[in-house]
């Protein structure tokens, strides 16, 4: 990073929220964390890496599905606590095979679209 580069506040956890955008069409399609390594891995391979809060580790977007994500910039917001991917989604963002995370509404409406089967993906 460089001299000017924004401080982040990973918190008392250690992790930032993420989320990654569609760098095309603009469309939010996911949440996740990310630790200050996976931040140097992003920047350093232009490929979106996370900490999974779950598996308690670090990965990187699409190497098991293969639905990658090439990050085309990193923002940062104006309190440093949270961070956006601008990023090329290559298939689905989400691991449940959506395109977005955000394919439902809070009444239960599906309204996004199914792009793989995660049964396949990740037998």
């Amino acid at each position: 990073m460089s001299d000017d580069a924004v401080e982040l506040d990973f918190g008392d956890d250690g992790l930032v929220p993420v989320v990654a955008q569609d760098v095309e069409t603009e469309e939010v399609l996911m949440l996740a964390y990310a630790t200050e390594a996976a931040i140097e891995r992003t920047l350093s391979t232009g490929r979106a890496h996370y900490y999974s809060r779950s598996r308690d580790e670090l990965w990187e977007k699409g190497a098991t599905s293969g639905h990658t994500q090439a990050v085309d910039s990193v923002r940062v917001d104006c309190d440093g606590d949270a961070v956006l991917y601008r990023v090329e989604q290559s298939g689905g963002a989400c691991h449940t095979g959506y395109r977005s995370c955000f394919y439902r509404t809070i009444d239960g409406e599906t309204v996004g679209e199914r792009v793989f089967d995660p049964d396949e993906v990740y037998e």
